[in-house]
């Protein structure tokens, strides 16, 4: 029996995943710590945390697997093939003997923006978009260039730069390596020339000899050492043969991998990911291109990323904050099902979590709007907000149809704003697609994409068995009108706000 671990290692928490490659069975999954990570922010937009600690809670996730399982007939040692999911666009530098020199710079961390702002200045805005589909913003590379204007003395001994994912994978199998998708999420990526951007680089006065080599997103990437080995509990030489940010990731777990399919997650933050195969990228860059984890010359496969950072979040704030009554998620989503769609008139905008990219990078906070006292009450609030973050993605949506993605098939987890009905009946009545929901998440993704890279599933298409959904919501045909009205009336708010 094959068997195979993914870990999907984020910026919360390290989770483990060991699945029967036969029967895409769920054997042990584990989750460290039992808290949230801490987040180090030495100054307001800064997000740092320290490499070896994802490292500590790799071993610790895979240990509690191991006792999980310690009286069935499975072993730990025999797993097959180890997947890698990670949190994108952090910045990993270390030394020629493989030694992290400064904490990693992770991805909700904002210091490289002006410096991001700069060089497409310099550059030219138009240049960018159409060769790195993005500009380069507060990613990577221009986290790195942030490194080498203000601590010239760990630049001076930077051997390597990596991915957050990268350098879980340097510390099972000892090399130091990247994928081209990993590269396109630090828009270090050329989508003109298919090579390292070197004109980024150049405007940043950075060596490219600093950037790892590449290794196919699906394929071995490495083997496990035998000290590595001895820390996870797994046997020496287990190939390492997937690594993939935890977008593209999550867009594999769902079997999201042909143009006009979409992954959506509405968790803290909302994204929405679809794929298409024509080089494409919005004008304003108000949503991210990438290179997808099943890209090929011959099968191009780009990941257009929609994210809404105030999502789940807003839900979240009602709960603590206003719902009162103790009154726990599935009592607010009936409560918000008690009223009518538009929420008579009371609408909610939810960019209350920072500045939106959709917004073009502005940050015009949440607002309540239409209020009256004489006929709003609290079950009003409640579904104003799922309705208010649906419309946001909805929005969010119309631009990505702009560039030609089109919502032919609608996958996500059955998890958070997922678990309220009336969130996705909303979702699959305003956006007209049908939404297909599954139990599943990133490490089970890595996992399947071990499976794929070291042959032990012959096609993608094997590596999906056992997945089905578990529930598909279809678009209420009696409810689109109001829908229409109430997203209408939104969205002209939302004009006004933008003014």
């Amino acid at each position: 029996m094959a068997l195979l671990m993914g870990y999907d290692v984020g910026s919360s928490s390290v989770k483990a995943t060991l699945l029967d490659a036969e029967t895409g069975q769920v054997l042990g999954s584990a989750t460290s710590p039992d808290k949230e990570l801490d987040i180090i922010a030495e100054r307001i937009g800064w997000a740092e945390q320290h490499p070896e600690t994802w490292w500590e809670h790799v071993v610790k996730a895979t240990q509690k697997i191991a006792s999980q399982i310690q009286s069935s007939k499975f072993e730990i040692r025999n797993v097959g093939a180890i997947g890698i999911s990670y949190q994108m666009h952090g910045l990993v530098c270390v030394d020629k003997e493989n030694k992290v020199l400064r904490p990693s710079i992770i991805w909700c961390d904002s210091r490289a923006v002006e410096i991001g702002e700069a060089a497409a200045k310099a550059i030219g805005a138009e240049k960018c978009l159409k060769r790195l589909f993005n500009l380069p913003g507060n990613f990577t590379a221009s986290k790195l260039a942030w490194v080498k204007e203000n601590e010239p003395e760990v630049y001076a001994k930077i051997y390597k730069v990596m991915l957050p994912g990268d350098y879980i994978a340097m510390k099972m199998t000892g090399e130091i390596k990247t994928t081209v998708s990993g590269l396109s999420e630090g828009i270090m990526w050329d989508f003109e020339k298919d090579a390292l951007a070197g004109f980024v680089l150049d405007n940043y006065g950075i060596s490219g000899g600093l950037v790892a080599e590449t290794a196919a997103t699906f394929g071995v990437q490495g083997e496990l050492t035998k000290a590595a080995a001895g820390e996870l509990g797994l046997s020496a030489g287990t190939p390492v043969g997937y690594r993939g940010g935890d977008q593209p990731n999550n867009a594999l777990s769902l079997g999201v991998l042909e143009p006009g399919e979409i992954a959506v997650t509405a968790g803290t933050s909302g994204v929405v990911y679809g794929v298409s195969d024509r080089k494409k990228y919005d004008s304003k860059s108000r949503v991210n291109v990438f290179v997808h984890v099943n890209h090929a010359k011959e099968a191009p496969r780009y990941g257009v990323l929609l994210c809404l950072n105030g999502t789940g979040i807003l839900n979240s704030w009602l709960k603590h904050n206003f719902a009162g009554d103790g009154l726990d998620y599935p009592e607010m989503n009936d409560l918000a099902a008690t009223v009518g769609v538009g929420s008579d008139g009371l609408m909610i905008l939810p960019y209350g979590n920072g500045a939106e990219r959709t917004l073009e990078n502005r940050n015009i906070g949440a607002s309540v709007h239409g209020w009256n006292f004489n006929v709003h009450k609290k079950a009003h609030f409640l579904r104003a907000a799922q309705e208010g973050i649906v419309f946001a993605l909805n929005y969010g949506l119309g631009i990505m149809r702009g560039m030609g993605i089109e919502l032919k098939t609608v996958k996500a987890g059955n998890a958070n704003m997922f678990l309220s009905p009336l969130f996705a009946e909303a979702f699959a009545t305003v956006t007209g697609a049908s939404v297909e929901l599954y139990n599943t998440d990133g490490s089970q993704g890595a996992a399947r994409g071990a499976g794929i890279g070291t042959g032990i599933y012959k096609s993608a298409g094997e590596a999906f068995v056992g997945l089905a959904p578990v529930r598909t919501i279809e678009a209420n045909a009696k409810l689109a009108g109001a829908y229409e009205q109430a997203y209408s009336g939104w969205s002209n708010v939302l004009a006004g706000q933008l003014q």
